[in-house]
């Protein structure tokens, strides 16, 4: 089976934008990529939406999620389209799991991401230590921007609970970014292997499918081969 369809799902704090260098990769070998906007307020809208773009689609496709993506993915990646899963530095919440749960007991020394109190339901990252925590090899400039255009993340969508993880029905792949000051590396190990993914690592942040679009997108061909 030949999959042609790739479908991207971005993480809270920002939007689909990012995946343009993935995007680009894989269109140049003649992949169809499609990008989910989705709003992040909650896990089941956003699922919604990624189910509507696979409702569209015309063929198998690997379903790729990065970071708060990985919960989407999980969610929506039960649906008849998706041939496999990429998780890209993600959460892959198993069944009852959340944002919450998978963040509520982090290992002894990990570094602690910079989210502010929420205001009126809606998370932002400390502009101040953006770059240091999510985005630190990326240049300035682009870190300086991605925390200046950062999408509220809604606190329903941390706590929005996977019914039935697709992980456990379809083929997974997972790219651990190994410099991640978000979700601490040795959490996306453990995730992945529990998922029975096939694991490449990558010396990156969290914002690994920005910074190393070639890397991902490697991945992602594994994924749909």
């Amino acid at each position: 089976m030949t999959i042609k369809n790739i479908v991207l799902v971005h993480g809270g704090f920002v939007d689909g934008s990012g995946w343009q260098g993935v995007y680009d990769e894989l269109t140049r070998d003649g992949f169809r990529v499609h990008i989910v906007q989705n709003p992040t307020l909650s896990l089941e809208d956003d699922a919604a939406v990624t189910r509507r773009v696979l409702d569209s689609l015309d063929g198998p496709a690997v379903l790729v999620g990065h970071s708060y993506g990985g919960v989407v993915i999980s969610e929506a990646g039960t649906h008849p389209n998706v041939a496999s899963l990429a998780y890209i530095a993600a959460f892959a919440a198993d069944k009852g799991e959340s944002v919450n749960t998978l963040i509520a007991d982090p290992p002894p020394g990990a570094p602690v991401p910079p989210i502010l109190p929420p205001v009126e339901g809606f998370l932002f990252l400390d502009r101040d230590k953006f770059a240091a925590s999510f985005a630190a090899d990326l240049p300035d400039q682009v870190a300086a921007f991605m925390a200046d255009s950062q999408v509220p993340w809604g606190v329903n969508a941390l706590g929005g609970t996977v019914t039935e993880p697709a992980w456990r029905h379809k083929p997974a792949w997972y790219l651990v970014a190994t410099e991640d000051h978000m979700i601490p590396p040795p959490a996306q190990r453990a995730m992945a292997e529990r998922a029975g993914a096939k694991v490449v690592e990558a010396i990156g942040s969290h914002a690994v499918y920005v910074s190393q679009p070639a890397a991902v997108a490697d991945l992602i061909r594994q994924a749909a081969a």
